[in-house]
C-alpha cells in the first residue's frame, strides 16, 4: 500500500496523545482502586458485569480516527489496468478448406465460437477489429471499442476460395495503424490474433509479412484449426486439407506472439490469458480513501454505541 498524500499523518500526533492519555488516565484509576480502603464499598459503586467491555467504546473511537487520518493521506494500491489505446485484430481464416467437419460441427463454425468467445472476456478498454481472408483480406470492422460490431461480423462470415494468411497480416497491421493517436506520438500497443487452418496458397509470404509485424512491433498469435485428417468437397472432388502447423508456428515465433493448437472452441481460452497478461497494461494507483474514511465512520458510530451500552462517558 503507498500513500498519495502522507503528510497527512501529522494529524497522527494529536490521536496518539489522546491515546496516550487515556493509558494514563486508566493506569491513575487504577492506583486509585488499589488505595481504596473499603473494597465492600467500591465494589457497590463500580459498575457490575462491565470488565474487559469498558475499553471498547475508547478502543473504537481512537481506531476509527486513526482511519480517518489515513483516508487523509490517500491510501492507494497498485493495480494493472489495460491500455485504452490497446488494440487486438482478430484475422480469421474463411477459405473453402475451413467448412470441413473435422472439428466439429465445421473449423469455420468452431473459429466462430472460439472468436466470440475471445471478444466476450476481451477488457472493453481494447479497441477490438476484424480481418477476413480468403484469396484477398479486408478489414470488416476497423478497430474500435464497439465489440459488439466485431461479433455480428463474426457471425457473418462468408467461406471463399484460396489462402492468403500473408496479406492478412499485412491488411491487419494496415487497420492498426489507422487507430487514432488520441495525442500521443507513441504507437498504440497492439497484438493480431490469427485463425487459420491452411497453408498459404495466394498473395504475399507469410515471411514477409512476419518481417512486416516485427518492424511494426506487433506480435502476431495463431490458432491452428483442424486435423491431418481434414477433407472438403470442393467442386464435386474430395480433396484433403491438412494444417499448415510448421507456417503458423515459426509466424507466431517470429514475431514473438504465441501458438497454439485448437481441436474445438473450449480450448482457445487459454489465448487471451497469454495475451491478455502482456497486451498494453499499465501500473495505476487505485484509491482506497473511501474505505478507510467509511471505517472511520463506523468505527466511530460502534465507539457511541458502546458508550451508552456499557459506560457513562467515552472514555
Amino acid at each position: 500500500m503507498m500513500l498519495l498524500s502522507p503528510g497527512w499523518l501529522i494529524a497522527l500526533v494529536p490521536v496518539l496523545a489522546l491515546a496516550a492519555g487515556y493509558l494514563w488516565r486508566q493506569r491513575k484509576r487504577s492506583e486509585t482502586a488499589l488505595r481504596f480502603s473499603n473494597l465492600e464499598l467500591l465494589k457497590s459503586l463500580a459498575p457490575k458485569g462491565i470488565g474487559w467491555r469498558r475499553y471498547l467504546a475508547a478502543g473504537s473511537f481512537l481506531t476509527g480516527l486513526l482511519a480517518l487520518v489515513v483516508s487523509l493521506a490517500q491510501p492507494a494500491i497498485e493495480m494493472e489496468v489495460p491500455l485504452e489505446r490497446a488494440t487486438v485484430v482478430l484475422a480469421i481464416d474463411v477459405s473453402l478448406s475451413m467448412q470441413s467437419d473435422d472439428v466439429e460441427p465445421t473449423r469455420l463454425q468452431a473459429a466462430q465460437e472460439a472468436a466470440k468467445q475471445f471478444v466476450r472476456d476481451l477488457p472493453v478498454a481494447y479497441n477490438l477489429g476484424l480481418v477476413s481472408f480468403a484469396r484477398s483480406a479486408q478489414v470488416l470492422v476497423p478497430p474500435s471499442k464497439d465489440h459488439q460490431a466485431v461479433i455480428e461480423a463474426i457471425d457473418a462470415l462468408q467461406l471463399a476460395e484460396a489462402t492468403a494468411t500473408g496479406e492478412a497480416v499485412f491488411t491487419a497491421l494496415d487497420a492498426i495503424r489507422n487507430v487514432p493517436a488520441n495525442g500521443t506520438e507513441e504507437a498504440a500497443p497492439a497484438r493480431i490474433l490469427l485463425l487459420s487452418d491452411g497453408y498459404r496458397t495466394y498473395g504475399r509470404p507469410i515471411e514477409e509479412a512476419a518481417d512486416a509485424a516485427v518492424e511494426a512491433q506487433v506480435p502476431v498469435s495463431t490458432v491452428a484449426f483442424g486435423t491431418d485428417d481434414g477433407t472438403v468437397d470442393i467442386a464435386g472432388q474430395l480433396q484433403r486439407v491438412p494444417v499448415d502447423r510448421v507456417a503458423l508456428a515459426e509466424l507466431a515465433e517470429t514475431t514473438g506472439g504465441f501458438f497454439y493448437e485448437a481441436a474445438s472452441a473450449s480450448e482457445l481460452k487459454q489465448v487471451y490469458d497469454d495475451m491478455g497478461s502482456s497486451l498494453g497494461r499499465r501500473v495505476e494507483p487505485v484509491e482506497l480513501t473511501r474505505w478507510f474514511a467509511g471505517a472511520g465512520l463506523i468505527l466511530s458510530l460502534l465507539a457511541g454505541m458502546f458508550s451508552l451500552l456499557w459506560t457513562p462517558r467515552l472514555i
